[in-house]
């Protein structure tokens, strides 16, 4: 073991990435609390960084920690209950988390955690969101920003949420065959959200979002695996591949942001998006389309470009309009305006943009502004152009395509 303080920090923060859902979800699988089981995992990583500058970095740093968390739970468990019943209770959980598990690796209950989460009695809305922060350990105000919520009404719904899961008993079980159509869609929506998160890091830099892009997939390879006659589980992970293969292009040399329509081809990832196109193909062929299948195609449309040299906008387009039309969503309305106005003109883009003014959640949304913004510019529209780049400069995180906004904005106004 190595005692040096910035390895045992290293080894703790890349415990906390990788593995924080696999425990929650083990620590939770018996009993159903997810919170105490939250509380516990604390505990243990606090021990954690206090005493592995000390003592070193134990051999399998998850085993360590869900050892310390489990006699964590344990204790507060007998802290509160002192029923017959509660020992029973307490001989229950030490039964079948015995020390063993130090020296073998943790089953995966992710999944089952994750249907647990999208179970008919957690109200619809917030199934996503608990998923995101059980499994992948996600804070309500990340997930808030995600949804376009306030973060204290989140955290107030996830509370709840996890609530209702202790006292109602809900099973941490993968359902049958009959009752995942469902829970699928939370699940689905759950996973493309953490890949979203992680995605738009595409250097690596934040440490919340660090690994995100890669656990989304790995979490998208189960649910497929699990259901592989399932079109949207497969449209899902060709979807997440497509973007993943674009990954190294989306920054240049010098590390400023490259949009998808000037990325070089020949950066992207062959196998990836060869993998992508096979899944999407036996989607295809299970006879359902749905919102990710066509999210997909759309994504196989501009990979089309490594071949033929352009994009079929016409082709876009059309998915577009079919993917409106089971999916009206703000995000899916403002692509489709993008792509109006490389088919029919700037005019016919921003009027379709313009409809959408009513919506509130668009004023703190970056890309409605950043395509508003592009538009307008086309037109010579210069001020008002001018004033959305400044709202979308405003909202936008990553400083790289801030950069990017801001250098637009000073070629319209020079």
């Amino acid at each position: 073991m190595d005692s040096r303080p910035e390895i045992a920090r290293a080894a703790a923060e890349a415990a906390a990435r990788q593995s924080y859902g696999k425990l929650v979800a083990w620590l939770a699988a018996r009993t159903r609390d997810v919170v105490a089981a939250e509380d516990a995992l604390a505990d243990a990583f606090a021990a954690a960084l206090e005493r592995w500058p000390r003592t070193g970095v134990p051999e399998k740093p998850e085993a360590w920690l869900f050892a310390v968390a489990r006699r964590r739970r344990v204790d507060s468990v007998r802290r509160r209950l002192t029923r017959e019943a509660a020992r029973d209770h307490l001989k229950l959980i030490a039964e079948e988390m015995e020390a063993r598990m130090t020296d073998e690796d943790l089953p995966d209950e992710r999944l089952r955690l994750m249907f647990a989460c999208a179970h008919p009695a957690i109200e619809p809305g917030v199934r996503a969101p608990l998923i995101l922060q059980a499994v992948l350990g996600f804070d309500a105000a990340t997930i808030a920003s995600a949804f376009l919520v306030s973060p204290a009404t989140m955290g107030q719904r996830l509370v709840r949420a996890k609530t209702r899961i202790r006292e109602t008993g809900i099973p941490f079980r993968v359902p049958e065959r009959a009752e995942l159509g469902e829970r699928l869609d939370a699940v689905l929506e759950a996973i493309y959200a953490a890949f979203a998160e992680g995605w738009s890091d595409p250097a690596g830099t934040e440490t919340r979002a660090r690994n995100l892009a890669t656990e989304g997939i790995w979490l998208g390879r189960l649910v497929a695996t699990l259901m592989p006659q399932e079109p949207e589980a497969l449209g899902l992970l060709a979807l997440m591949l497509f973007a993943e293969a674009r990954r190294t292009a989306r920054r240049s040399a010098d590390g400023d942001f490259v949009p998808l329509a000037e990325q070089d081809c020949a950066l992207w990832d062959r196998a990836l998006i060869d993998e992508a196109e096979a899944l999407l193909s036996h989607a295809a062929a299970c006879g359902a389309i749905g919102r990710y299948q066509l999210e997909a195609a759309v994504q196989s449309a501009h990979a089309a470009r490594r071949l033929t040299g352009r994009t079929d906008w016409v082709a876009i387009r059309e998915l577009y309009d079919a993917l409106f039309s089971i999916a009206g969503s703000p995000v899916v309305a403002i692509n489709r305006a993008v792509a109006l106005a490389e088919t029919e003109g700037a005019v016919a883009g921003l009027a379709a943009l313009y409809v959408l003014g009513d919506d509130k959640r668009l004023n703190e949304y970056q890309p409605y502004w950043a395509a508003r913004a592009g538009l307008l510019a086309r037109l010579g529209q210069v001020p008002q152009a001018s004033d959305a780049y400044d709202r979308a400069i405003g909202l936008e995180r990553d400083p790289v395509v801030r950069r990017f906004l801001q250098g637009k904005r000073a070629m319209l106004r020079n």
